[in-house]
C-alpha cells in the first residue's frame, strides 16, 4: 500500500471510493445536514470540514481525515489551493481544522504519501514524505510549526501511529534493496528506539499505537496474523487463533480493544479478557478511543455505506448513506463525532465543487 511520491489525493480518492459499498437510501432518519456551523458551536448533523475559514469550497479533492479524541481538531490531506491564504501549487498538503475556532491551518511544506495522523492532544501531526531515495516521517507541532524527522538511518520509514502526547511514534522501517525485510519500531522523543517485530518480507504490517505509548498492535502481512506488543517485553498472539488469516484495523486509544477483519467478518478483541465480539458481514474501519464504538461498512446489503455501532448495546447509527470512505482514528471519544470523505454532492447544502470533500457527522 505504499504510494509513489507523485501520487495525488485525486488518485487516493479514486482508489478508496472504487471499493466503497454501493448504497441505496436507507429507511433510518439521519440528523439534519448543515453546510456550516457557528464558531465554537456543536449541533447534531453533518458538517463539511474541507472548506476555507470563510466557508469557501475547496477547489480540488480532500480526503484521509483523522479526529482527536475530544473532537476539537481534524487533520486531512488536500490538493485544494484555496483552503488557506497562502495557497499551494495544487500538490497534496496536510491541513488541521480547529473545530472551536473554525480556523484551518496548513501543516508542513511536503506532500504526504499517506493520510496524516494527529496526536491525541491535537498538538502534533505526522506523515511520510519522499526524501531523495527514501521515505521519512515528518512530525510537526501545530502551535509552533516545529518539525522533526524520524531517524530511519538510510532506510525508508512509513505508516506512523502516534501516542496521545506525540512523544512516541510507532512506524515501519523498510530496508533498502537488496534486503527485502522490514522492522516495526517505536521511536520516543528522547531518541530511544524499541524493536517491536522483524519480518523477512515487505507485506503490510500496519502498526497501531495506544495513546499512552505502551501497546502496539500489528499484523504480520505475510502470515496473516495479528499481535499485540507490550513495552514490558511481552508479545501476545496471533490473537485470531492459529488457523485464521486476519488483517489489523486498529488498536483503541486506551489499549483495551483490537479490531481485526477475518474473511467477511469483523472482530473486536478484548486485550485483558481475550474475549471476542463478532460483527458479521462487516468491514471494520475504526474504533473510538474508549473501545466502545465501532465504525464499519456493512457488506452484502443495500444499506448505509458507513455505520457506527455501540458495542455495549448493539445499537447502530448511520454515518453516511452515500458512498463514503473513512480511515482509522475517524471516531472521537464516545462515538460523538465521525470524520469521512465522499464525492457525493448531497450530504450538505451548497456542495457544488464536484470534488471529494471531508465531512464530520456529530451525534448527540
Amino acid at each position: 500500500m505504499r504510494r509513489n511520491a507523485k501520487s495525488s489525493t485525486t488518485r487516493r480518492v479514486r482508489v478508496a471510493l472504487s471499493t466503497a459499498v454501493a448504497v441505496c437510501a436507507a429507511a433510518a432518519v439521519l440528523p439534519t445536514a448543515a453546510s456550516a456551523q457557528p464558531v465554537g458551536h456543536r449541533t447534531t448533523g453533518v458538517e463539511r470540514i474541507s472548506v476555507a475559514a470563510d466557508g469557501a469550497q475547496g477547489d480540488s479533492h480532500s480526503a484521509g481525515a483523522s479526529i482527536t479524541p475530544d473532537g476539537h481538531r481534524i487533520v486531512f490531506s488536500s490538493s485544494a489551493t484555496n483552503l488557506t491564504p497562502e495557497g499551494t501549487t495544487g500538490d497534496d498538503r496536510a491541513y488541521v481544522r480547529d473545530q472551536r475556532t473554525g480556523q484551518i491551518q496548513r501543516i508542513g511544506p511536503y506532500s504526504p504519501l499517506r493520510p496524516p495522523v494527529i496526536s491525541g492532544n491535537g498538538e502534533y501531526v505526522a506523515y511520510p514524505v519522499q526524501w531523495v531515495n527514501n521515505v521519512r516521517i515528518r512530525q510537526y507541532q501545530v502551535s509552533t510549526g516545529y518539525t522533526a524527522s524520524a531517524n530511519c538511518s538510510s532506510h525508508s520509514c512509513n505508516q506512523p501511529s502516534s501516542s496521545s502526547d506525540g512523544n512516541s511514534l510507532a512506524l515501519v522501517v523498510l530496508f533498502r534493496p537488496p534486503s527485502s525485510g522490514q522492522r516495526i519500531e517505536v521511536h520516543d522523543g528522547d531518541g530511544t528506539k524499541r524493536t517491536v517485530a522483524d519480518f523477512a518480507h515487505t507485506h503490510e504490517s500496519r502498526p497501531s499505537l495506544s495513546g499512552d505509548g505502551r501497546y502496539v498492535a500489528y499484523q504480520d502481512g505475510g502470515a496473516g496474523d495479528v499481535f499485540v506488543w507490550d513495552r514490558t517485553g511481552t508479545t501476545t498472539g496471533p490473537i485470531e487463533g492459529p488457523s485464521t488469516a486476519a488483517a489489523l484495523v486498529q488498536l483503541s486509544d486506551d489499549g483495551s480493544k483490537v479490531v481485526y477483519v477475518a474473511g467477511s467478518d469483523t472482530y473486536v478483541h478484548d486485550v485483558s479478557s481475550g474475549t471476542v465480539h463478532l460483527v458479521p458481514n462487516a468491514r471494520g474501519v475504526a474504533i473510538d478511543p474508549t473501545g466502545h464504538h465501532l465504525l464499519y461498512a456493512p457488506l452484502g446489503t443495500s444499506g448505509a455505506a458507513l455505520t457506527l455501532r455501540d458495542l455495549r448495546t448493539g445499537t447502530d447509527q448511520i454515518v453516511a448513506n452515500q458512498p463514503a470512505t473513512a480511515g482509522t482514528d475517524a471516531v472521537s471519544a464516545g462515538g460523538r463525532d465521525v470524520v469521512f470523505h465522499s464525492t457525493a454532492d448531497d450530504i450538505v447544502p451548497g456542495d457544488t465543487n464536484g470534488k471529494s470533500d471531508v465531512f464530520v457527522r456529530h451525534f448527540p
